[in-house]
């Protein structure tokens, strides 16, 4: 894993934090997972983790899904600090089903020094079908953070895959869009390397007005969620989704095609968390009901 990041909009933040450099020892967090068929399920045959990421082991606690192994990405560090290189990787072999989360929110917290980046290579064999779907990031004040989604996607398998942004600790002394930089890039590309899509965001509020229109105008939450399935499965969920702009909840719903007949692009704008994730399960039940023939589960109690 790289220790220094040349992306353009990390140029100001090459200086090393004075306590611990960046990559070094407790700082490289790492999870490898990999899953295989068995003749009643899938098992999660291949499990690496290195501190401070952490994955115990699959439960099969989906009633609607018995045979689907989930899976929970936790952290015993707290959040991502100033230095910390992440790297997640998912592979799936052909005819593999996995739902993979992580425990909490992922919190980047305050920088005066570096940034942070996580890396996440997804693999998804042929029929595979893997839910890879994060709790929400909370970018703190001045946090630097870049984040790298490179998914090979066979054309008869289907990934859906969640990244809902919140504006940073939005009830702690009004931290909104308080942060430095925010990067996210998702690119997807079959086996045998032809591209796909490549789609990247950069935020830096101190440079552009986040509020302004044509980028989060009045919102302060986006859900992104990028579903790559074949084209028959994309066009009955298209076929399905009504744009929407809610004024009582605040809430703006829009569904497009991806490039290459990849799948569709979900995104949801609102004012709350809860809204937008209510948004997203409801999209991830009807696309899991298309795809697979069952929708998603009830949510517990307690998420």
């Amino acid at each position: 894993m790289q220790v220094h990041d040349t992306a353009r909009e990390l140029a100001n933040y090459q200086d090393e934090p004075p306590q611990l450099r960046s990559g070094s020892f407790g700082k490289v967090g790492m999870v490898r997972l990999g899953f295989e068929p068995r003749p009643e399920r899938t098992v999660l045959s291949t499990l690496h983790r290195r501190a401070p990421l952490i994955v115990q082991q699959a439960l099969y606690w989906d009633e609607e899904m018995p045979a689907l192994p989930c899976v929970s990405i936790t952290s015993n560090a707290g959040g991502i600090l100033q230095g910390d290189r992440y790297l997640v990787e998912i592979g799936m072999a052909p005819g593999t089903q996995a739902h993979v989360n992580t425990q909490a929110a992922t919190r980047i917290h305050e920088m005066d020094a570096n940034y942070a980046t996580q890396t996440q290579n997804l693999t998804l064999g042929a029929d595979a079908y893997l839910e890879y779907m994060p709790f929400p990031i909370i970018p703190h004040k001045h946090s630097r953070f870049v984040q790298r989604t490179h998914i090979s996607v066979d054309p008869t398998a289907t990934l859906i895959y969640s990244e809902v942004l919140m504006p940073g600790r939005k009830y702690h002394k009004s931290e909104l869009f308080q942060y430095d930089v925010f990067s996210s890039t998702v690119s997807a590309a079959r086996p045998d390397g032809t591209s796909l899509f490549t789609e990247k965001f950069i935020i830096e509020p101190a440079q552009t007005n986040v509020s302004r229109l044509g980028a989060m105008g009045s919102f302060d939450v986006f859900g992104n969620v990028i579903v790559l399935t074949p084209k028959v499965h994309a066009d009955h969920l298209l076929d399905a989704i009504e744009p929407a702009f809610d004024k009582a909840e605040r809430l703006a719903i829009g569904a497009s095609r991806l490039p290459h007949d990849a799948g569709l692009v979900f995104k949801v704008l609102g004012m709350e968390t809860a809204p937008v994730n209510a948004a997203i399960r409801k999209f991830w039940s009807r696309v899991r009901q298309q795809v697979v023939g069952v929708p998603a589960p009830e949510k517990f109690l307690w998420a």
